[in-house]
């Protein structure tokens, strides 16, 4: 079985406050597709309920859902949530990538 990811605190709490709003479920689905500056990005987007074969983690009661062709890709990794005078965005700490772009939303392996 893949590494388990790891949803952030700061994360949780953003996602928490984005789903509160959109009156949905605290669940963020975390998938990869081909394409970006380094070959694969990142997709983020509130899913109403997991897949039954997606990895599930939680923390402060908001789950992280991924489909298990991504967790491939991105088994070990951090999500969080960073605000910078750039803006703020989710950020994936992905162990397994061998090359990653500046924008941080693509990477490749």
């Amino acid at each position: 079985m893949a590494e388990a990811l790891t949803l952030t605190p700061a994360a949780a709490t953003r996602i928490a406050m984005i789903a509160a709003k959109q009156t949905r479920p605290a669940i963020l689905r975390l998938s990869v597709e081909g394409g970006g500056c380094s070959g694969f990005q990142y997709k983020f987007d509130l899913a109403d309920s997991a897949e039954a074969d997606d990895s599930v983690s939680e923390t402060d009661g908001v789950k992280l859902v991924v489909d298990p062709v991504s967790l491939d890709l991105i088994a070990g990794s951090t999500v969080d949530f960073v605000e910078s005078l750039g803006g703020a965005a989710f950020k994936v700490e992905n162990p397994q990538a061998a090359a990653g772009c500046g924008c941080g939303a693509s990477f490749g392996i």
